[in-house]
């Protein structure tokens, strides 16, 4: 009964292809932590033996939720990542057969190899993801082998894509130089700029672009392990504000309000009006600026911890979606100067961050920037065209009379 159960849940995670000929709107998933909930719902009908075998998976950690309260999750965040677990194949295959020179397709028995590039489970077959895409890839014969290729509609998306990233490259370029300014050495790994490319909204081939830009950077080899690393070319005054301290001159006290540092303290300490400000601005958000050198501050000091929250939340604001996987967030470790403790301290930002997904792999949320419904408030180009890229994902056809290229170029 298990084993059907979980079978079935994975069928929740599949797109609803939609008969209409525009675009609908993509299905949302059911949360990874609803079916867990609904698995762990049968443990009192299963065998003993049956039973210690489904308690055992739903305590892995890639299945046991890294919030463990149900009543603080939020089920509309939670189906944000369920989604992006539907789309993956979509958004890994068509960058991988996007990066191959033209007219971008591989054989299918080699694409059967790259289950991390493109994205399928490991083991299944990559026809069987391909085949619930119809309108963007297709399997065609060339003499006689059949390859893994992207269709007409697809490639058109793509020049959409490519224009649109074209026009936002110098906002894109500001983002990088504000991420400079974050580290501690103005200094940051290409290879590591190159793995957070789509959290951060950059081309995929910005590492060759950046020579373009030499008032913002330069490109050294790092002596010690020849990395090629993007240093910042000059400091600007007028970046060097958070997102923290925009918000905070609007309105100071949402902003206070937001984060909280507890203090150690007697209840029943007396305090006076003085003392009791003093307590306050401590327990609360006094700005400590994310562009300030961290290493200055104590470790395990209020000001360090405070300081550490703010270089998250102004890394989560550059993001494109504003979220990041937590694998995005270590990969600037050094960077930033991220300590061990750093998951303590964001799970009790429960005001400003939301932890979302399993123990094993999470995403931190900033939970300003989403509505009730999980829906961002302000959407970047990026975010409108792959909202638009997985409306076609989920079609299984067009109306007869509709060409490629008119579908092409439906908006919103």
């Amino acid at each position: 009964m298990a084993r059907r159960l979980f079978c079935a849940t994975r069928a929740l995670l599949l797109p609803v292809p939609s008969p209409a000929p525009a675009p609908a709107p993509a299905p949302v998933p059911a949360s990874s932590a609803a079916v867990a909930e609904a698995a762990a719902s049968l443990l009192p009908l299963l065998p003993c033996k049956r039973r210690k075998k489904l308690l055992k998976k739903l305590r892995s950690p890639r299945v046991a939720p890294i919030e463990p309260e149900a009543a603080r999750r939020l089920p509309a965040l939670d189906a944000v990542l369920d989604r992006d677990t539907a789309f993956r194949f979509l958004h890994r295959a068509r960058s991988f057969l996007a990066s191959l020179p033209p007219p971008h397709r591989i054989p299918l028995s080699e694409a059967g190899k790259l289950h991390r590039e493109l994205g399928f489970p490991r083991g299944r077959k990559v026809a069987r993801s391909a085949a619930r895409h119809p309108l963007l890839f297709h399997l065609p014969a060339v003499d006689s082998v059949p390859h893994l290729a992207l269709t007409p509609l697809m490639r058109s998306l793509l020049e959409e894509e490519r224009r649109i990233h074209e026009e936002i490259l110098p906002s894109r370029v500001r983002a990088v130089r504000k991420l400079l300014m974050l580290t501690a050495h103005r200094r940051v790994p290409l290879a590591k700029l190159h793995h957070c490319r789509a959290v951060l909204g950059l081309p995929d081939d910005f590492r060759d672009r950046v020579r373009d830009f030499p008032d913002d950077f330069r490109v050294v080899v790092d002596p010690a392990d020849g990395r090629h690393v993007l240093e910042l070319a000059r400091w600007d005054p007028a970046l060097a504000v958070s997102a923290l301290e925009r918000d905070f001159v609007v309105d100071d006290r949402r902003v206070r309000r937001t984060f909280r540092f507890a203090v150690p303290h007697r209840r029943l300490m007396p305090l006076d009006a003085e003392d009791a400000d003093r307590l306050d601005a401590a327990t609360t958000f006094p700005l400590v600026s994310p562009y300030t050198n961290g290493a200055l501050l104590k470790p395990w000091t209020p000001e360090a911890e405070k300081y550490r929250v703010g270089v998250v939340h102004e890394f989560l604001s550059l993001t494109v979606e504003k979220r990041a996987m937590i694998h995005h967030i270590v990969e600037f470790k050094e960077e930033f100067g991220l300590t061990r403790h750093m998951y303590e301290s964001l799970q009790k930002q429960n005001r400003a961050f939301y932890l979302a997904g399993t123990e094993m792999n999470w995403a931190l949320f900033l939970r300003d920037a989403y509505d009730d419904n999980g829906v961002l408030k302000e959407k970047d180009p990026l975010v409108l065209f792959n909202e638009k890229l997985q409306r076609y994902a989920c079609m299984t056809k067009m109306d007869s009379g509709e060409t490629i290229s008119d579908a092409s170029g439906l908006t919103e």
